[in-house]
This record gives C-alpha cells, sequence and structure tokens, in this order.
C-alpha cells in the first residue's frame, strides 16, 4: 500500500475511534447546564451518561457479529450513520426524553463502530509494520479522544451551549462517511442462520450487567437497580451460554474461547481497564475536590496525559511490537501504569499539581504502549471472518472491567492515594497475568 492510500484508509477509522471515545467523558461537563435547560431532575440528569454507556456495553457483541456476518463496511457505515444522526438529534432535544432516547441511539451506533472499526484496521493492512502502524494510530485517536473529551466539553459549553458537545460530531460523521468507499469492500452477505436467539439473550444479559454496574453506586448495591440487575444479567447470560452451545451457528463461536491469545487478551484488558477506569476517577475527584480545579482546568489538567498517551501509541507501539512483541509491550505498558499510579499517589499529599505532573506524564505514555497490544493480541491465529465478534468480545470485557474495577476499588477506599495503590496493585497482577499468559512473541 502506498503512503496516501493508507492515510486515507486510516483516517475514516481513526476519527471514528476519536468520536466513540470522546463520547463518554465530553458531556459531562455540560450536564448542569443541561438540567438547566431541558428541566431534568438532579436525580434523572445522569440518564443522559448511563443511556450511552448501557446501551454501548450490552450491543458490543452484537454490533460485531453484525461486522463478521453483514460485512465490516457495511456495519461501519451503519454505526456512522446511526451515531450522526443520533447527535443531531441529541443537540435540537427540548425536553428530557427526546435527549435520553438520542444518547440510547448514540450508544447502539457506538456498538456497531467499534468492533467494525477495529476489523477494518485488523483485516485492511497487511500484517506486520504496517499493521502495527495502524494499530497503533487507532489507539492514538481513542487515546487523544478520551483525554479531549473533559476538556473539549468545557470549551465547547462555555462558548457555544451544551448542543455543541453533540453537534460537533456531525460534521466528524458526515466526512467519515464520504470516506468510507476507500475502506476494503465487503464480501458477499454470508449465508446461514444469524443466531437471532444468542444475539438477544447476549444483549439483554450483558445490558443488565452494564445497567446494574453503571447504576449501583446511585441506587445502592443492594436495590433491584444494583446487584438485582446484575444478578439478572449473569442469569440471562448463563441461558446465553446454554443457547450457544446447542446453536449450530453460534454468536460468539466456541473455538475462540480455545485461542489462549484471546482469552489472554479477555481477561488482561478486563483487569487493567479495572484499575486504569479507576485512576481516571480517582484523578479527577483530585482536581476538583482537593486542587479546587473547575471542570474547564480540570480538563487542561488532562491534557498532557492525551498527549503523551497519543504520542506512545503512534511512535512508540510499532517498533515495539515489531521487534520484542505483544507480551513485552503490554507487560511494560501496565508496569509502567502501576508505577504512574504510585507516582501520583505519593505526589498528592503535597496539594500541588506539579508534584503530580511526572505520574501524569508516566500514565500517558504507559497506557498508550500497552493498550493497542491487547487488540492485537485478541485477533491474533483468528480467521479473518471473526474478526469483529473477537475485537467486540475484548471490547466488552474492557468496558465491564472499567465499571468493576471502578466500583469495587472506590467502595474499598473513595480516598485518591489509598485508592491509587489499590489500583496499582491490580494492574501488577494483569501484567503478571500478560507476562503468563500471553507465551511467546
Amino acid at each position: 500500500m502506498t503512503r496516501s492510500s493508507t492515510v486515507a484508509r486510516l483516517a475514516p477509522l481513526a476519527s471514528a475511534q476519536f468520536m466513540t471515545a470522546v463520547d463518554f467523558d465530553i458531556v459531562f461537563v455540560a450536564l448542569p447546564e443541561i438540567g438547566r435547560r431541558l428541566g431534568f431532575s438532579t436525580h434523572a440528569l445522569q440518564s443522559v451518561v448511563s443511556a450511552y454507556t448501557v446501551v454501548f456495553g450490552g450491543f458490543l457483541l452484537l454490533g460485531g457479529r453484525a461486522a463478521d456476518r453483514l460485512g465490516a463496511r457495511r456495519t461501519f457505515a451503519l454505526g456512522l450513520a446511526l451515531f450522526g444522526a443520533a447527535s443531531l438529534a441529541a443537540g435540537l432535544a427540548t425536553g428530557p426524553a427526546w435527549l435520553v432516547v438520542a444518547r440510547a441511539v448514540q450508544g447502539f451506533g457506538a456498538a456497531l463502530l467499534t468492533p467494525s472499526t477495529l476489523k477494518l484496521v485488523t483485516t485492511g493492512f497487511p500484517a506486520g509494520p504496517p499493521r502495527d502502524r495502524a494499530m497503533a494510530v487507532w489507539g492514538a485517536a481513542g487515546a487523544s479522544g478520551a483525554a479531549a473529551g473533559a476538556l473539549g466539553g468545557g470549551v465547547l459549553t462555555g462558548l457555544l451551549g451544551w448542543e455543541a458537545v453533540f453537534f460537533v460530531n456531525v460534521p466528524l460523521v458526515a466526512a467519515a462517511l464520504l470516506a468510507t468507499p476507500v475502506l476494503p469492500r465487503d464480501e458477499a452477505v454470508r449465508a446461514g442462520r444469524f443466531d437471532l436467539p444468542g444475539a438477544l439473550l447476549a444483549t439483554a444479559g450483558a445490558t443488565l450487567v452494564v445497567f446494574g454496574l453503571v447504576t449501583g453506586p446511585d441506587a445502592g448495591w443492594l436495590a433491584l437497580r444494583g446487584a438485582g440487575a446484575v444478578l439478572a444479567g449473569a442469569l440471562v447470560l448463563g441461558g446465553w451460554l446454554l443457547v450457544e452451545s446447542r446453536s449450530r451457528d453460534p454468536l460468539v463461536p466456541a473455538s475462540l474461547f480455545a485461542n489462549r491469545h484471546v482469552l489472554a487478551a479477555i481477561v488482561v484488558v478486563f483487569v487493567f481497564m479495572g484499575a486504569v477506569g479507576t485512576e481516571y476517577y480517582l484523578f479527577t475527584t483530585y482536581l476538583q475536590d482537593v486542587l479546587g480545579y473547575s471542570p474547564l482546568r480540570a480538563g487542561v489538567a488532562f491534557l498532557p496525559l492525551g498527549v503523551c498517551s497519543a504520542v506512545a501509541s503512534a511512535r512508540a507501539v510499532p517498533p515495539v511490537l515489531h521487534r520484542f512483541g505483544v507480551r513485552t509491550a503490554l507487560v511494560a505498558g501496565m508496569t509502567g501504569v502501576a508505577a504512574s499510579m504510585a507516582a501520583l499517589a505519593l505526589g498528592m499529599p503535597s496539594g500541588n499539581y506539579w508534584a503530580v505532573l511526572p505520574g501524569v506524564l508516566l500514565w500517558g505514555a504507559s497506557a498508550g504502549l500497552a493498550f493497542p497490544p491487547v487488540f492485537v493480541a485478541v485477533t491474533t491465529g483468528v480467521p479473518a471472518e471473526r474478526h469483529g465478534v473477537a475485537s467486540a468480545l475484548a471490547s466488552t470485557a474492557q468496558y465491564l472491567g472499567s465499571a468493576v474495577g471502578l466500583a469495587a476499588l472506590v467502595a474499598v477506599s473513595g480516598a485518591p492515594a489509598p485508592g491509587l495503590w489499590a489500583a496499582a496493585l491490580v494492574t501488577v497482577v494483569g501484567a503478571v497475568l500478560g507476562a503468563v499468559l500471553l507465551r511467546g512473541r
């Protein structure tokens, strides 16, 4: 592939990854104004966030299977169209119900986009350095999107109003849709049954688990919306496993779980994101509750993290993967993240941002190195026609790990510094698991 064709093919994929990452954080700063303008109650305002995250997490497996069965480019284009239309509808919302429904459709579009984007990266570039570079750009787009969310939300809300945090997606979606024809063409739609019962059970089970984890801290873990939803989701997922064992064409082929790289990636990303998700929360709490930063200033404080993460993903990941392999890159990155948590915990008692900045820089560089190799591992040895569902498994583990880790570690210790020490220990455990499970290059 020529350099120009590589750039053209990567641009819409990186843009999609950036948008779905941004939408996790960009709305937070706008929530108070949204509540005032649209008449949300204080309790109901969280539904603006949870409507997106619950649907996104619940439908990832369905999105991955759609990418494999219907074609990654078709699923990518459909996901983009839904995400863009829902973003426009959200910005035009005149009441709470309208906005919550729009956010749910955004989440469904993101659930189609994420696995199809990753499948287009893993199948659209030759194995070796070209694919490593593509994965690095994909990872950098996600890292920069996550960091840009809080900052962008503050700037857009302050200058243009809350509607701008949704309208900003529309031109990005339009540009990505126009570039879709440069992506690899899909093969004919695969024949055979789609396993509708498996898809419905997996989606319902994952949605209930995610819903319980998202709403549990506010509703109370002993409430029906907390542990009750998680338990119900677990029971539904148990029924799904039973249906899958008897299906001729299951939603998640059993052969994926026989692949040690897939299993290792799922376990490691679950543990890793459980710790890193907690680090984001605790550092945000420190900036606003301890240092007294405004949301906008806190977003600016995250900027070095995003820059370091994006640079590490784009510049360090390709040569490290090529020379040392997935295991070394992953273990080195996770070890660095654990060290960054320790550095933050040691610097926080000073009550000074400059004392924690070294930890922030190490956090960004290490996370940027660790994240892309997980998704390289999850597609290693997997046939191309199953990359979508394999990627969806890793993404689901990523999301559930973040929710479980945040709930568990914050419950153990809500204070930033002790919580970071606990998260560092969990990250070290994840690094050891990665070293043991990902044998070979």
